[in-house]
């Protein structure tokens, strides 16, 4: 095909299902964009391409990437392939009404029984396709797909068979780069779409109530006996919707469900990860046809609903043994108002700020009018990824998380939010929420020390940053004070004791280290040992530029926990600085109202937006 009359594709969703029909469209010669909301995510697949690996090996770079469906508006698509969860569909279905035109046909690339009508709604029956998926993987990092398995062929139809021969050529193109697709009419098309679900239902949500994988699972005599019965069910309701399946069809699924890997199906996925599940077109369907024709579907009907309460009234949060007991410590340390509970803000809209600094983890949660509801830190030196984990899980099953979003050194490497902003605009964001118009932000942290400037629309005009030397900063002070002896925790109040003027002579680490020995070795007392490693942090501090005649404010966890440095730094400036409250968990608070801003789109003007984050 030349580039004139390439067909032009558009994938919205980029799961396992979107990138891998990603790679191969574009294989097959078709102009393919993607449309990913995952700001992190959308950036990377744009520098890197995508990448499957295992059962299919591939790499495809692509020119188009955006990160909204209306981005798309004027590529005129002649194909929206939407590979998204059902709980997600029709709002995007609603937003590309835009791009409709007399040309475009929509393809569901999902699982499950009537997810196809979701598109159908919006475009009609006469526009819609449906492909029954044969294959699928694991997201093992934002762009690449590990491709556990494909047993061919995959099945694409047209609802009423009026765009048959649009399904025969996407199908044609699947099959020219070895992902076989088989073209078929509606009845067919009915009939595959029940066959998958069935399998589907029989496996996912067990995986994801007992947390079993699919080999694990199958090699169970016990959970094997209920997949068994979860599959007669499914039948019996098929049949009586006058959809007939092979006299073998059940020992065929019990065959081709043995083959399944040892990982989680993503039904069961998204429950364990205190996702929104797709239960409702699985198990659910099979409920609601077999109540149709009053038949018990007992089994599917006890899954539905174990699923549902799983994921509404998390229910990992009040399990006994450890998961539930890390949960309920997690969130009892964490929750601002004391006398409240997880049910409090069951239907409250919360928004989630990370920030991923060099020494802690900030985490902070935010109801709609921006009030701190939960705070927590992690240290971020270490290797214990459950413990983060931990930490998600407690938030995500207690609070209705909107929109979320990360900052600090490590929010490229995060792909779990929303968005992702730098710390110099969470900072301003978050001192802002209490302190409007211009003003200094002083924010000592673990690596380095930020001095930001806050025009009177609390936009960044302009900020400052030490050299790469970390002297100065959190760990410098830690060192230090650990070669002295002195407890990180007593030294503001040592420091308070003592009127030493002097400072140390060097800022690199190492030459700290000796002349703290050889003030040691002179007989100081700790007191003026403490104020003396202040003051070199002060006069570090003061060298920086600092606009006068404008509220200075401080933050970081530097000064959370020796907050005696305000003393001295408002004697080197001759003002009043201010601390805010809970000066750690400032910027982190700052990224959770930045997500709260950007789900609130009807009022763009408080975004806060900065070339900064271009950087």
């Amino acid at each position: 095909m030349t580039s004139k009359n390439k067909i032009k594709i558009a994938i919205i969703g980029l799961g396992p299902v979107g990138m891998i029909l990603a790679v191969k469209l574009q294989e097959a010669g078709c102009e393919v964009a993607l449309c990913e909301a995952n700001e992190t995510k959308a950036i990377k697949i744009k520098n890197e391409g995508l990448f499957l690996e295992n059962s299919i090996q591939a790499h495809a770079k692509f020119e188009h990437v955006f990160q909204s469906v209306s981005e798309l508006d004027g590529w005129d698509a002649d194909y929206l392939v939407f590979a998204l969860k059902t709980t997600h569909t029709t709002a995007a279905a609603k937003e590309a009404l835009t791009l409709n035109t007399d040309k475009l046909t929509v393809i569901s690339a999902q699982n499950g029984i009537d997810t196809e009508q979701l598109l159908a709604t919006e475009f009609g029956e006469n526009k819609t396709l449906r492909l029954v998926i044969n294959f699928a993987g694991n997201t093992i990092s934002p762009n690449t797909t590990k491709v556990t398995f494909f047993t061919p062929p995959n099945y694409l139809g047209a609802l009423n068979d009026t765009r048959a021969d649009k399904a025969k050529e996407i199908a044609e193109l699947l099959s020219s780069v070895n992902l076989e697709t088989k073209a078929i009419d509606s009845f067919e098309l009915l009939k595959r779409t029940w066959e998958k679900t069935i399998l589907n239902a029989s496996l996912s949500p067990l995986c994801g109530v007992s947390r079993l994988t699919m080999a694990e699972a199958m090699a169970d005599k016990d959970t094997s006996e209920l997949i068994e019965q979860v599959i007669t069910e499914g039948i019996q309701v098929a049949e009586a919707e006058k959809i007939f399946f092979s006299s073998d069809f059940h020992r065929q699924c019990m065959k081709y469900l043995k083959k399944g890997g040892d990982h989680f199906p993503s039904l069961a996925v998204d429950l364990i990860n205190n996702r929104p599940t797709e239960i409702d077109y699985f198990n659910g369907k099979i409920v609601e046809y077999g109540r149709k024709h009053y038949i018990r579907t007992s089994l599917n009907l006890a899954f539905t609903n174990m699923v549902k309460a799983m994921s509404n009234k998390n229910i990992l949060s009040r399990i006994p043994g450890a998961a539930g007991d890390v949960n309920r410590k997690i969130l009892e340390k964490g929750i601002v108002n004391k006398g409240a509970s997880s049910v409090t803000y069951k239907n409250v809209n919360c928004f989630l700020g990370i920030d991923l600094g060099s020494s802690y983890a900030k985490f902070t949660v935010i109801d709609a009018d921006a009030n701190p509801i939960f705070r927590y830190f992690l240290p971020t030196m270490t290797n214990d990824k459950q413990a983060f984990k931990n930490v998600m899980s407690a938030i995500t099953s207690n609070f209705t998380i909107k929109y979320s979003c990360a900052t600090g050194y490590g929010r490229k490497h995060f792909t779990e939010t929303d968005i992702v902003k730098t710390e110099i605009n969470c900072a301003a964001a978050g001192v802002s929420q209490y302190f409007k118009g211009e003003k200094n932000i002083i924010d000592i942290g673990g690596e380095d020390i930020k001095i930001i400037r806050c025009d009177k629309d609390n936009n960044v005009e302009n900020f400052y940053m030490n050299d790469k030397c970390a002297a100065g900063t959190g760990s410098f002070l830690a060192e230090i004070a650990e070669r002295a002896g002195i407890n990180i925790a007593d030294m503001s109040s040592l420091a308070s004791l003592s009127t030493y003027d002097k400072e140390l002579n060097s800022f690199c680490t190492v030459f700290a280290k000796t002349e703290i020995m050889n003030w040691i070795f002179d007989g100081m007392k700790l007191e003026d040992i403490s104020r003396g490693i202040y003051n070199s942090i002060a006069n570090r501090v003061a060298k920086m530029r600092l606009d006068p005649g404008i509220p200075t404010y401080m933050i970081g966890g530097v000064i959370a926990h020796h907050p005696y440095l305000k003393d001295l730094l408002n004697q080197k400036f001759n003002k009043d600085i201010k601390i805010i409250d809970a000066p750690q968990h400032i910027v982190s608070f700052g990224a959770a109202v930045i997500a709260m801003q950007y789900f609130d789109r009807k009022d763009k003007s408080t975004i806060i937006e900065l070339e900064t984050d271009k950087k």
